[in-house]
Order: C-alpha cells, then structure tokens, then sequence
C-alpha cells in the first residue's frame, strides 16, 4: 500500500476550508483560506478581478501548466419576501429543489449570519390528493419574523446568498461527506499537489499554476476569465464525477463508475488524447487503480474552458467519484482523495519543459 499523503495539519485545513461558505460569486472567504495554505508552497500569486486565485512555481519559465479545480459551490439567492416575513428564493448554481424541505440555511448578510429554516407543512395538515411535492416557487424560508420589515431588520433583502449550514464529516472512516465537496475537495488536491511538491523538494522545468477558479457552477466562467490570463501550453483539471453504484441511477446512460475504485480519466473532444494517454501510462507505472468515462460534446467541467481557450490548450480531466452531487451529503472515497492527489502529483512530473502535444507535426 502506498505511503499516506493527507497529513493532520493538512486534513485541518481540509474541514477549515470545506466548512467555509463560498457560494458561487461569493468566493472570497474561502478563497482567502486557501491561499493561505498554499502560500509556503509557491513563488508567487496571481488573484484576478473575480477572485481566481493561482500559486505560481517557477513564474518566469516560458512553458506553462496548469492543474485546476473550482472554488465555487451551489447556493441561493432571496428573491421575494411576504408581507408575513417569508422568503421565497432563487438558485444559484444548480441548486436541487428536492432537498430543501427542513434544511437549516445561513443567509449571508452584511450584519451577519441570519439563521433560517425552508419549512414544510406537516404531514397531518395535507388532505388525501394533496401532496404537492417540493417545487421552486413553494419552497420558502422562515428566520422567526412575522412581517417583511423584521426580516429587512436583520439586514436580509433581495439579493443576500443563502447556503446549506451542513459541515464535513467522515462516515465509517471510508468517506468524506459533506456539502460542497464539489468542487472544493478539488481545490483541497490540487493544494496538497502543491505541498508534495515543496516537501519533495522537485525541481520542475516549466511554470506550474496552481488554480482556483470561480463561478463554475454557472458556466464555467472563471477558468474562462483566468485561461485568458495566463494562457497555459497545458492543463489538467479535477472535478467531481457522478458514482453510479446507488439506487435510481441508470448505468447505461451514466457509465459504471465507483467510489474506491479510484480516479476517473474522461474521453472526449476537451480531452488531449497524447495528454490523457501519458496520464494514463503514469497511474499504469505508479500502480494507481483508475477508471474511464466518456463525454459527448462536452465534459461539462473547467476542462471545457481551458481546452477551447486562446488558441487551444491540451488539457485533461482527472475526476473524483462522489455519490449525491449538489446535495448536502455528497460523499467520496477517502483512498479516493489520496490516489487522485498522486495521480495528479506523478503527472506533472513526468511532462517536459516545452513538450510539443500535438497530434502530429
């Protein structure tokens, strides 16, 4: 078995940073959190207009390579308060409607953290034929006031985000679960790249940018904003990945993917398939298990963004099975985690100062 990556120090960050709120265009607590741990591992950092975030190694070499996760998770905003001091909402991000009814929620205000709840009536207070189930225009939130005024009391007003209070746990010592493991367990690998790399004391012959992009869950726009910026040769990106394995999910149309069977490669147009091929012969040579998945049109991930951007730029996806995407108890692996940090880690190792990907020249 391979020598265990995530350390104690490291792990504290990842609950620090995971239990912190970024919601999408709201990035910037957590965004702050993260640079802070990585500032011992770079040489620089890059923080651009909408809060992409990037530590640099090596930023005067020509060559450059990109590994990149999302920093962004999933939210809602206020959107309509009653007379009677309720809250409708609306989503940000892909909010899952479904999962609300009883949620507790901090609605972010610039007086602070305001409690609330998306209450549901009571099963004894609806009739035969009178199940409705949850819908975006009937869920509702309730802090405890009895008129719009007191809710505007406590600085809420259109417009103030709205998160899942839902921290990280571990469940049977085999998962993470949590809300926003996707994408910020992402982040938390691509850092702990970052960390290997200094306490390894590896020498790269290129430019690394270690990224933190925003706003990925409403397309993909800061890995559109930040790959114009610093116009990589290559990028590997990590995201989260559905597994399959639970009930209601159709294998045929989603593939058979697992928790614990290891990283995700992906094959599609966005996928450099010289670049997936050497990520490919890398888990093959360092005994990394891994699985395969095939995209159509689009991965739907910041690889979208960063292959099709400037004038093309070879990139990869290395994803990380997790099971109930954009809920409150997304779960991965733990062995997971570890093996696509190494992944990511062996990878970069093993590409070359200029090292041309092109099909054929």
């Amino acid at each position: 078995m391979a020598k265990k990556i995530i350390t104690k120090k490291s792990e504290s960050f990842m609950y620090k940073y995971l239990n912190n709120a970024s919601p999408t265009g709201f990035e910037s607590s957590g965004q702050q959190i993260w640079l802070d741990y990585i500032r011992p591992y770079i040489d620089e950092e890059i923080i651009d207009t909408y809060g992409s975030v990037v530590g640099v190694i090596n930023p005067k070499a020509k060559y450059k390579v990109v590994i990149e996760a999302h920093a962004d998770e999933i939210a809602w905003f206020v959107n309509y308060i009653t007379k009677d001091g309720f809250i409708y909402v609306r989503r940000n991000g892909g909010s899952d409607h479904q999962i609300a009814p009883s949620k507790r929620v901090n609605i972010h205000t610039d007086k602070g953290i305001v409690k609330a709840v998306f209450g549901w009536p009571a099963i004894h207070t609806r009739g035969a034929g009178e199940e409705k189930p949850p819908k975006l225009d009937n869920i509702f939130l309730d802090c405890g006031c009895a008129t719009k005024e007191e809710v505007e009391a406590l600085g809420v007003h259109v417009g103030s985000v709205i998160t899942f209070e839902d921290e990280l746990m571990e469940l049977n010592k085999r998962f993470y679960v949590g809300r926003a493991l996707d994408n910020r367990m992402g982040g938390f690998m691509i850092a702990e790249v970052a960390r290997l790399l200094k306490e390894n004391k590896k020498t790269l012959p290129f430019g690394l940018y270690i990224t933190n992009s925003v706003q990925e869950e409403i397309g993909l726009r800061g890995a559109q904003m930040i790959a114009e910026r610093i116009q990589p040769d290559v990028a590997i990106i990590t995201d989260v990945t559905h597994d399959t394995q639970t009930p209601m999910i159709n294998k045929i149309k989603q593939g058979d993917l697992a928790c614990g069977k290891g990283p995700v490669l992906t094959y599609g147009p966005a996928v450099h398939n010289n670049l997936l091929r050497k990520i490919i012969n890398t888990a093959e040579d360092n005994k990394i298990p891994f699985q395969r998945a095939a995209a159509s049109r689009a991965t739907g991930t910041d690889t979208d963004a960063f292959a099709y951007s400037n004038k093309g730029v070879a990139s990869a996806l290395i994803s990380l099975p997790l099971r109930y995407m954009h809920t409150t108890v997304e779960s991965v692996s733990k062995e997971d985690v570890e093996n696509v940090i190494r992944l990511i880690y062996e990878s970069i190792l093993r590409i070359e100062d200029g090292e041309d990907f092109r099909y054929f020249s």
